[in-house]
């Protein structure tokens, strides 16, 4: 299977590190130009450096901006005016007792994992439809499905973005813009180390950490580890393909068969 995006532009929100780095890196290789996004300029600019060495032949354009934010927003939108193939990677994530958790967390939560992908899908969806060709993408969670007890800000972001991603692709309908949701599994970075180490005793190694971690919290996986980035991103760089343009309006699953359900 060959994926040629040559000619494409992509904006990987939130990309300078873990999954999105993953998914950056992945379109590049299959030939897209990237908009590399994070908050911090001099970050921003080391994951650009990053992954030119990764991917001598990449095309990478650093987009320092809290998206997260409506002024933000709008400068990465005066930075990449056109982008082809929006993936709204960026989110949040930690565990917290349900009762402890405060108004001003529950609108952070809804502001950084579903607002900010919002505001990005409206200014970039128009010039898609226009031009006849786009795909717009949503970084899910098995949380949307299964939402943890220790995590309900978290799974109520991400369960409405399966709703997003939905409505969005009934507003693309016949536009020759596709829009899904990926539902990623209990994935490998190291944001997920550091939780999976505030759930299991701190002075085990890894491997046996993140062991535990699964059959203590995520005991109903299939793989029965945690999913690399890389396996997240062959499915968002495939979706950005013209190979999958049957595809819209769907909620696609990489979650190790974490989800225990045919659909989700």
């Amino acid at each position: 299977m060959r994926i040629d995006l040559t000619g494409r532009t992509a904006l990987v929100t939130g990309s300078t590190q873990g999954i999105g780095a993953s998914i950056a890196t992945g379109l590049a290789r299959a030939g897209a130009r990237v908009g590399i996004n994070g908050r911090d300029h001099a970050r921003v600019r080391t994951a650009v450096e990053r992954f030119q060495v990764e991917v001598p032949d990449g095309l990478f354009v650093p987009v320092a901006a809290d998206v997260a934010d409506a002024e933000g927003a709008e400068s990465v939108w005066d930075t990449l005016p056109d982008v082809d193939i929006l993936v709204n990677n960026l989110g949040i994530f930690g565990a917290k007792d349900p009762m402890e958790i405060t108004d001003d967390e529950w609108r952070r939560y809804f502001e950084v994992n579903v607002l900010a992908a919002v505001r990005l899908t409206r200014r970039y969806l128009p010039g898609m439809s226009e031009r006849g060709w786009g795909r717009v993408q949503y970084l899910a969670s098995d949380s949307a499905v299964v939402t943890p007890a220790e995590m309900i800000h978290y799974g109520m972001s991400k369960t409405a973005l399966l709703a997003v991603g939905r409505g969005f692709a009934k507003q693309a309908a016949g536009t020759g813009v596709t829009v899904n949701c990926v539902i990623a599994g209990p994935t490998h970075t190291e944001g997920v180390e550091n939780f999976v180490y505030e759930l299991v005793d701190r002075d085990l190694p890894w491997d046996e950490a993140q062991r535990m971690f699964m059959k203590r919290h995520r005991p109903q996986s299939l793989l029965q580890r945690l999913i690399e980035p890389e396996e997240i991103a062959n499915m968002v760089v495939y979706l950005s393909s013209g190979l999958a343009s049957a595809t819209t309006g769907g909620a696609l699953r990489v979650d190790g068969g974490y989800i225990d359900a045919i659909l989700p």
